[in-house]
Order: C-alpha cells, then structure tokens, then sequence
C-alpha cells in the first residue's frame, strides 16, 4: 500500500513539475561554406575580405551564426484569464564560414586549419548564446498568465514585450563577443595575424 501511494505522489509530482510542461527540443545546426581563392595565408585573408557574407547588408565577416526561430504555442482560457500552457520551439542555426576552392600548401594548410578550427569555435559561441536565449524565452513564457484575457489577446502583448527584451539581450551579448575576440590580443585578432604573418 505504502510503495503504491509512493508512485501515486511520483506522479503528482511529475504532472506539477513546470519542466514536464515544457517539452525537449533540439536544435537543428548545419554548417555553409563560402568559397575563397588564395595559396597563401594573405590570399586567402584578402579573398574572406572580398566574398565573406555581409553582416547587416554592410560589413563582410569572416563568418556569420544565423538562425530561424518559430514556435507552436497553447493558449487556454481559465476563468477570464488566458495561460500560454505550453511553446515548443523550432530552432535551425546555420554557421557560414570560408572554405578555399583549391587544395592548398602543405604549410599553408596547417596554419588554415588552425585558423579555421579558432573562427568555428567563435561561431559555435554565438550558436550557444541563441539557444540560450531560447531557452530563456521558455522560462519567461511558459505558464505566463493574464487576467481578463478570455480571448487571449493581451496575453500575445506581454509576450511581444518580454521576447523583445531577450532578443535585445542575446544581440548585445554576441556583440561584446565579438568586440572582445577582434579587439587588440582577442582571439580572433590573433587568429588573423597567425594566418597572415604565417605566410
């Protein structure tokens, strides 16, 4: 009697949980190159400077961390106030990154690959900061309630707000990123001299 009560409060205990609410989800990562020409380590930084994609339709980059978010969310009606119950996101992150057209030096391969593998560990931050931000907008989201919401109109407002506030936050955090990677002795400033001095 006492092992069934046990498993019957398990339950309960599950079925309250605010995470069994929320469902697991993966996001879905996918790598794009862009080809560069070059034999040499400046080549190959002058041809990134020619062909790398444009960040804001303005600035090339070496690469650049994109994504799509969309969600499937459930509103309920309780008593005059609307319940976001549950939102599961569809996360896809793609990372696009150079890649030479032509096999390349012995010499000049090794400092690539060094390079490379320096500017994808970068992108793959900026990855991990968008799926915290999802993250995120679960914890603020999920179970959200608004009183004298029947049609669950106002509810739809306070998200806006709220998800606006957390866009703001992810793009502010990956800017002092990259400011803190390309200043003077950051990682990726470091990563551009290593290729070029390399030769």
């Amino acid at each position: 009697m006492k092992s069934d009560l046990r498993s019957i409060l398990l339950l309960v205990c599950f079925f309250l949980s605010p995470s069994a609410a929320r469902a697991e989800w993966q996001a879905v990562e996918k790598v794009k190159a862009y080809a560069i020409t070059g034999q040499s380590g400046p080549e190959l930084y002058a041809s990134i400077g020619e062909r790398g994609p444009k960040v804001g339709g303005l600035v090339r980059a070496i690469a650049h961390t994109s994504f799509k978010l969309t969600w499937s969310r459930k509103y309920e009606a309780h008593g005059g106030a609307c319940v976001l119950v549950s939102a599961l996101p569809k996360l896809s992150i793609t990372y696009t990154l150079p890649e030479p057209a032509r096999p390349l030096p012995a010499a000049t391969q090794r400092n690539w690959e060094t390079f490379i593998a320096g500017v994808k560990k970068h992108e793959l931050v900026h990855g991990d900061f968008i799926k915290e931000m999802v993250r995120n907008i679960e914890a603020a989201t999920v179970g959200l309630t608004v009183p004298a919401d029947p049609e669950c109109r106002k509810i739809k407002a306070e998200m806006t707000r709220r998800l606006g506030e957390l866009s703001r936050a992810q793009r502010q955090k990956s800017r002092d990123f990259d400011n803190a990677e390309l200043s003077e002795g950051g990682n990726i400033h470091q990563l551009i001299l290593d290729l070029v001095n390399g030769g």
